[in-house]
């Protein structure tokens, strides 16, 4: 966020207004704000600040039957129709386990909601949207025509907070421009702690012990465990697993949540800088001119090893990641491990 002074609330309500095709996540860079300031602006004006009690939203979500779920990060949007079903809750970690809306969710970074009417036409759109403590979108959650409009409204009177200030304070965003700090531990160490997992779930913990970030492990195992790709690989495999009806797993990640496809993909539209998927209950949104790193990288499991492909953003940042699909306890698909070691390779030697 810029250093220009925040514009007051009336002022940003005004600029919704003369920008009404404007997304809410350019307007709010352009006005130098973050999203959430930009939705605080309209509480009384068909929006209402919600309590983030995200273990109360999840198990009221299932009365109100198909909506669509969006997690983004700054390059990629993931969009899924379905319904919010086999909630696991929980303070540190939550779960949907639905059939088609699959996440895994952060409670603790869920800071600010709202419930949000935006009128368009003659219809009203409604939405529940989640923030961050520095106003970055974690979650949203998008009403259908079918959804069930009682039972929505009756979550967010249950969910309505005390405070509807047009504002809200956020947390500094501490993190931007922390300098990558050098590994402390040898290859060998991280080699033996590597072969060692039996769940691809041990990998944070096992970086967080050995306090690497993801490329820094990737760049120091060997590439008999990960080994950089073409940045061309993201939009190659999605043509060859639409071609070929082969079903995968697609994770993009927020601060607070991450979202899950499972399944085939099969209308791939290429748009500008944008590969979209746009099918029937999936629709996935990526900025390919973002991606900047492409790894393979290969995870040890008591199933035998699995392999994803991982595309990383210019700040080193996890953009979106792809497995092929499988189930806990099923060895991983001989035609997604042969196309994920036959995409094109960087040499070793000129690997970032």
């Amino acid at each position: 966020m810029d250093q220009r002074v925040k514009p007051t609330p009336h002022e940003i309500r005004r600029a919704r207004i003369d920008n009404p095709k404007m997304r809410e996540r350019d307007l709010a860079a352009s006005l130098g704000i973050t999203e959430a300031d930009l939705v605080a602006a309209h509480c009384g004006e068909g929006v209402r600040r919600v309590e983030p009690r995200v273990n109360d939203l999840l198990t009221g979500l299932e009365a109100v039957g198909e909506v669509m779920a969006l997690t983004r990060n700054e390059s990629a949007v993931h969009e899924k129709i379905g319904i919010y079903d086999k909630v696991v809750t929980g303070d540190n970690n939550a779960l949907v386990l639905g059939e088609q809306i699959d996440l895994r969710i952060f409670p603790k970074a869920w800071a600010h909601g709202f419930a949000v009417e935006k009128r368009d036409g003659d219809e009203i759109r409604r939405s529940l949207q989640f923030f961050d403590a520095r106003g970055e979108a974690v979650h949203k959650v998008h009403l259908r025509p079918t959804s069930n409009l009682y039972a929505y409204q009756k979550l967010v009177a249950s969910l309505e907070a005390v405070d509807q200030q047009p504002s809200v304070a956020l947390a500094e965003d501490d993190a931007a421009g922390a300098p990558e700090a050098a590994p402390s531990v040898s290859a060998d160490d991280l080699r033996d702690r590597w072969s060692k997992l039996t769940d691809v779930h041990q990998f944070f913990g096992m970086l967080r012990t050995l306090k690497l970030d993801r490329q820094q492990a990737m760049r120091m195992v060997g590439q008999d465990y990960a080994w950089q790709l073409d940045t061309d690989a993201v939009a190659a495999m999605f043509n060859h697993v639409a071609r070929d009806g082969l079903p995968i797993m697609c994770f993009v990640g927020s601060r607070g949540c991450v979202q899950i496809h499972s399944g085939p993909v099969q209308s791939i539209k290429p748009m500008g800088p944008w590969l979209n998927v746009l099918d029937e209950t999936f629709h996935l949104h990526l900025r390919m001119d973002h991606i900047r790193e492409v790894w393979a990288v290969r995870k040890p499991t008591r199933d035998g090893h699995v392999t994803s492909l991982e595309a990383y953003g210019a700040d080193g940042n996890l953009i979106i990641q792809f497995f092929g699909q499988r189930h806990e306890g099923e060895v991983e698909r001989a035609d997604w491990r042969f196309l994920a070691e036959n995409m094109p390779r960087l040499p070793a030697s000129t690997a970032a």
